[in-house]
């Protein structure tokens, strides 16, 4: 067996493939689906009942 058969390979620390673009868009998206629905602001003024 050769020393180069011993030896395991490198482990790979980053994940190639994904642009900063889909990183930043994928963010973008859990926070919107995260985030609960805003309260509807109240009416400014109530319109009189029609007769």
């Amino acid at each position: 067996m050769s020393a180069t058969e011993s030896t395991p390979a490198p482990k790979r620390r980053a994940v190639s493939g994904v642009s900063m673009r889909e990183l930043l868009a994928a963010g973008a998206a859990a926070r919107a689906v995260s985030t609960p629905p805003r309260v509807p602001d109240a009416p400014l003024q109530q319109r009189p009942k029609a007769a």
